[in-house]
């Protein structure tokens, strides 16, 4: 089990703080990537629109 998903388990981490966590194009130093995110929360990864 990794950090991330004990963090978001024990409630460490809400699911729209663990979004900074996601690599993407506008954040190439994620941790995790968008399927890790769905895995650990059972939600979609949206990206949000970039300025």
């Amino acid at each position: 089990m990794e950090f991330w998903q004990i963090a978001f388990m024990f409630k460490w981490v809400t699911a729209e703080q663990l979004r900074i966590a996601v690599k993407t194009k506008g954040n190439p130093f994620g941790e995790i990537t968008p399927e890790q995110y769905k895995e650990i929360t059972k939600q979609d990864f949206e990206a949000q629109a970039e300025a």
